[in-house]
Formats: structure tokens, C-alpha cells, sequence
């Protein structure tokens, strides 16, 4: 019985290395797949993920505004797919990660979405909220902080080094904008607890 899943974590966790990973997997067993990414994020250029440690696939692309009931169906009328990989889940709209459980109900088609579970500010992403709330599972991808902890938060850091505490929630960067931590250690960055 196919299942919509929800992958999370934070930054630098390797959420886009599992994705192609499996999606690999599916490809060496003569399975087609459908890839998915936000359309907004192209620091990998336009309709690709890939991953820091350097492997990538091409993918179609989603914006807010997109129907993801409608791109299934165009790639459906291709061929068949096994699976529907979704990356940079945290984007999606409530609506559709609706369309995307109602692909898995009503198609019996699986679909796995990666992404992160919170901002910078330590909020839900929509899509991530909408995700916890109606993937079959959820599994953690985790990365660990600088004092080895697990790392659960990340910090955006401004043009002075320093985490900010204010700003629009989305802003597209790497490790040169965003460093992920344990809580413990956001809460010190961000001027929550005293540093010691």
C-alpha cells in the first residue's frame, strides 16, 4: 500500500543525498520515478537537485501556484512511475501536500517529501506543518551540531556574522548564510540564553 512520507531536518543533513539515493535505487530496478523541486530554489540551476557531496537529477519544478495533481498527470501520460520524490518539501502549499496525499490515496502511488521542518525563527514551514500533520511517516535525517549534539534548528546569519533574529522566512542559501544547531545552541545565538 503506497504511503506519503515525510523526511525532515535541518540544513546540511543530507536530505537531497537520500532523495537521489532512492530514487537511484528505483532507476536500477528498471523503475521510473518523478522528481520534484521548488522552482524558487536554484542553487543548483533551474529544475535540478543535488546534493553537497556532489551528485544530482534533473527534476520538474513546482511553485506555490502549481497544481501537483496536474504535473503527476502530465507524467503519468509518459509512462508509469513507481515513486514521487518531492525536494525543498518545506515549500509546498497546504494545498498541495493535499494533492500529493490524494495521489497517494487515490493513485496508490508512494510519495516522499524531503525537506525542513523549521525556519530560522524556529517556525513550521507550511508545508512542513501540513506534512507532520498528514504523512503515513516521518522520519528524522539527522546532522549534528558543532558540540555534537543533534542538530534540530538552524540559524541564519547576517553580512556581519551574526544570527538575526528578524527577516521574511524564506531566503535561499547555503553554508554560507545558514549554520544548523541543537537548541540549546540556537537559543544562545539567538540571544535567548546567555552565553556562558
Amino acid at each position: 500500500m503506497a504511503k506519503l512520507y515525510f523526511h525532515y531536518s535541518t540544513m546540511n543533513a543530507g536530505k537531497s543525498t537520500s532523495l537521489l539515493q532512492a530514487a537511484h535505487n528505483y532507476a536500477e530496478r528498471g523503475m521510473e520515478t518523478h522528481l520534484l523541486t521548488a522552482r524558487l530554489d536554484n542553487r543548483a540551476g533551474a529544475g535540478r537537485i543535488a546534493s553537497r557531496i556532489g551528485i544530482g537529477a534533473e527534476a520538474d519544478t513546482f511553485a506555490p501556484e502549481d497544481d501537483l495533481s496536474d504535473l503527476i498527470a502530465a507524467r503519468l501520460n509518459r509512462g508509469p512511475i513507481a515513486c514521487v520524490f518531492v525536494d525543498e518539501a518545506q515549500f509546498l502549499t497546504r494545498d498541495q501536500v493535499w494533492q500529493l496525499a490524494r495521489a497517494v490515496d487515490d493513485l496508490n502511488l508512494p510519495v516522499m517529501c524531503y525537506g525542513l521542518r523549521v525556519d530560522f525563527l524556529g517556525n513550521l514551514f507550511e508545508g512542513s506543518a501540513t506534512l507532520l500533520a498528514l504523512a503515513d511517516e516521518m522520519r528524522e535525517v539527522r546532522t549534528i551540531c558543532h558540540c555534537g549534539r543533534k542538530a534540530t534548528m538552524v540559524v541564519r546569519r547576517g553580512a556581519d556574522g551574526r544570527a538575526l533574529r528578524a527577516g521574511a522566512q524564506v531566503q535561499i542559501g547555503g553554508n554560507e548564510t545558514y549554520v544548523s544547531l541543537c537548541r540549546r545552541h540556537w537559543r544562545e545565538e539567538t540571544g535567548d540564553l546567555p552565553r556562558p
